[in-house]
């Protein structure tokens, strides 16, 4: 390794082998900081509890690269004693719909919204303070320190270490904090509420630099701070998977986790009349669920009387995940009908562009995923109120499947791949 690269520590929970989109960005970004003259060191918990484990994030992790690990005391394993499917689902960021909480999932809400702010891994701040003091006062070539959250109480770590050793400081918010949608589910009271707020706002205000992945939450935050935001979006990397055959049904699928909160009812209605209305498309039609379900979502696929054209694979691993990607013939983005989620970009869209199969878009109006489909013709989008235009969106994909002209003409792809991404990233890292 030359000696010219400069040195940056890394401070995630998120590392594999744990599974689900939020290891992706920073694995991907180790992954290609070398290729900047950058070298990363990265520090992780030593015992965390991943609610998805994913061991072919593992392999692309260089085993050349430094990896410090402290253990991280959680209250997740210890509530576990109390009520494990609960915490599992609660710490997989799987909040059950209101009306269907039980006592014990109320409780656990309202304790981790109320006793450990930002989050339950706030306990691992101090010890992780004390250990990285030291490591950075002995190497002195680390020159810059980046945080990524959520779990936000890594910020509270980055914050810390700049204090005492005046360090260049960048945080990276994969997600909003307080306008993010569960955090309304926290049951939090008046001071609770007011603590996150303020640690927000610190943390945007002593950080030097800012990473976001939306351009709506650049705005948010910029109300906050005048600090510099960059807006990194999430990306895809180049897999070689060899040729995937389509899948012969017309496939319709959703992969990733389907939370209770993005149960489209409106799609679900079409997907029935159109069932009904037509016969070739009820002969030739399977909705595909790739990833963790909520139940509230199976249950009112079973209200729709859909269960009979439903596969239901479950969890896979990253590798299946972009293979059922590319076989499938459309692919199926939600976000929630709300004005919080706008920001929100799900990781897998990247990943379902590059996979060049038509995406249908369902989410709010002004959704920030809308634009990158837009800018890349890869799909079409409908709101929560256009239940027509979503039945017209499948026929005319379903028309197109039947003549085997099913495919999408993409646009502006690579400005998204991960390899592009670092680089702009490599760019906020040296200050340029």
């Amino acid at each position: 390794m030359s000696m010219s690269k400069k040195k940056v520590l890394i401070i995630s929970y998120y590392w594999p082998p744990a599974g689900g989109p939020g290891v992706q960005r920073w694995l991907k970004f180790v992954k290609y900081l070398p290729s900047f003259d950058i070298e990363p060191i990265v520090y992780i918990p030593e015992n965390p509890t991943y609610p998805l484990v994913d061991a072919t994030n593992t392999e692309e992790v260089d085993p050349s690269i430094t990896i410090l690990k402290q253990p991280i005391n959680e209250p997740y394993s210890k509530a576990k004693l109390v009520s494990g499917k609960n915490t599992d689902t609660l710490s997989a960021g799987i909040i059950p719909a209101k009306k269907k909480q039980t006592f014990v999932e109320k409780m656990l809400l309202w304790v981790r919204g109320n006793f450990f702010i930002p989050d339950a891994r706030v306990s691992w701040v101090k010890p992780s303070v004390e250990y990285l003091t030291e490591y950075l006062k002995q190497n002195k070539d680390v020159e810059t320190i980046i945080t990524t959250g959520p779990p936000h109480s890594m910020h509270l770590i980055g914050m810390e270490l700049k204090k005492q050793l005046n360090i260049q400081w960048i945080a990276d918010f994969r997600d909003p904090w307080t306008t993010i949608g569960y955090h309304k589910e926290l049951k939090l009271n008046e001071s609770s509420a007011a603590k996150h707020l303020e640690l927000e706002k610190e943390v945007l205000n002593q950080a030097d630099q800012i990473i976001v992945t939306s351009k709506t939450t650049k705005q948010e935050f910029q109300e906050k701070t005048s600090k510099p935001i960059t807006v990194i979006t999430n990306g895809y990397d180049i897999t070689n998977l060899g040729k995937v055959p389509l899948d012969e049904k017309f496939t319709l699928a959703h992969i990733g986790s389907f939370l209770s909160e993005r149960n489209p009812r409106i799609l679900w209605k079409a997907i029935a009349e159109l069932r009904k209305e037509n016969k070739a498309f009820k002969d030739a039609f399977q909705l595909k669920l790739v990833g963790k379900v909520s139940s509230e979502v199976l249950d009112t696929i079973k209200e729709f009387k859909l269960e009979d054209c439903v596969v239901n694979h479950g969890y896979v691993d990253n590798v299946e995940a972009l293979r059922q990607m590319r076989a499938s013939q459309v692919l199926l983005l939600i976000e929630i009908d709300s004005d919080d989620t706008r920001a929100i970009i799900p990781g897998k869209l990247f990943e379902y562009m590059a996979s060049e199969r038509p995406i249908l878009g369902i989410g709010p109006e002004d959704s920030d995923f809308f634009d990158i489909v837009r800018e890349t013709n890869t799909g079409k989008l409908v709101l929560y109120s256009e239940k027509d235009k979503l039945m017209d969106i499948l026929l005319e994909y379903f028309e197109l499947y039947q003549q085997g002209q099913l495919k999408v003409h993409a646009m502006g792809l690579q400005y998204f791949s991960r390899k592009r991404l670092t680089e702009k990233l490599a760019k906020v890292i040296s200050n340029e």
